[in-house]
């Protein structure tokens, strides 16, 4: 066997034991190429990005760091969210400190849909996750809507802290927005990851919420002491990964037309059943006949 179909099996061979236990990933991965077969066996939507692709996000994410003026002192784990309406894509990438950035795996999200009361664009930039502004957990509670917001109970929310956006309503001024990053309604909302469906925040699907979750991937900040008043928030089966990262960059695209490698979802049409007419009104009365005449 060569080295690399051995390298090879010795991955998928890691991935497979990870999702032994209870179904769910358990073992930390010690490495990005490990986590990145976790990740394929346990999302099922997961994109296929192309090499090239995922040098353009990289390229993407440099300048956003850049600008926000964030520099990346060791190896970690970073978040890259597309909110371009013709992509709707969140990248997990891995940056190992010199060289190039790879690609961890990658997942359809939903971002800000504007046009409604109380809907923003979401924010483009880096933000860090950080235990200033502490997660917490969804109730899985139905809104007046039906929903479950934030997904079915126990998925963390992951939040960003208000930050700047622009509204997607009225004037489109600049206004501040709690940004979070989140799993969904599973049984409603959940299909429609790929397109922008959201007030602002960033939804993802369950099985990516519980992959970082449970390994820590973005948790760098309450893996320091500062964060220890928060632990509370963290899964008590939790193996984190090293070099755990901290940010979550978004960016736009500038896409004109949707990329072959992610695609549009699949959204059924519910029929509605077909009732039948109403019966016809009755008839207006008529006048009244004339009295009979007795027969005499």
């Amino acid at each position: 066997m060569n080295t690399r179909i051995r390298s090879a099996t010795a991955v998928i061979a890691f991935a497979l034991s990870a999702l032994s236990v209870s179904g769910d990933a358990r073992a930390a991965p010690g490495s990005a190429r490990e986590l990145s077969a976790v990740y394929a066996a346990q999302e099922e939507r997961r994109l296929e990005v192309p090499d090239a692709e995922v040098r353009r996000y990289g390229a993407l994410a440099d300048a956003a760091l850049a600008k926000a003026g964030v520099a990346l002192a060791a190896p970690q784990y970073v978040l890259v969210a597309d909110r371009s309406a013709w992509v709707q894509a969140i990248l997990l990438l891995w940056w190992p400190g010199t060289g190039t950035w790879s690609l961890v795996g990658a997942s359809p999200i939903s971002t800000g849909l504007p046009g409604s009361f109380d809907h923003f664009e979401t924010p483009t930039g880096v933000f860090e996750h950080s235990p200033r502004n502490p997660d917490f957990r969804a109730e899985g509670t139905l809104n007046e809507n039906g929903i479950r917001g934030y997904g079915a109970k126990g998925m963390r929310v992951f939040d960003l802290g208000w930050q700047p956006g622009p509204k997607g309503w009225g004037d489109g001024k600049i206004m501040d927005m709690r940004l979070q990053m989140h799993a969904t309604d599973p049984d409603v909302l959940e299909q429609r990851l790929g397109t922008a469906q959201s007030k602002g925040c960033i939804r993802i699907p369950a099985a990516l919420n519980r992959l970082l979750d449970h390994f820590g991937v973005i948790d760098a900040a309450y893996d320091e002491p500062a964060g220890a008043a928060h632990a509370w928030v963290l899964p008590a089966d939790r193996d984190p990964v090293e070099h755990a990262g901290r940010y979550v960059i978004v960016v736009d695209s500038g896409r004109t037309e949707r990329p072959e490698w992610s695609p549009a979802p699949y959204i059924p049409r519910v029929r509605r059943a077909v009732q039948p007419p109403p019966p016809p009104p009755p008839p207006p009365p008529g006048p009244k006949p004339p009295p009979a005449v007795p027969i005499r």
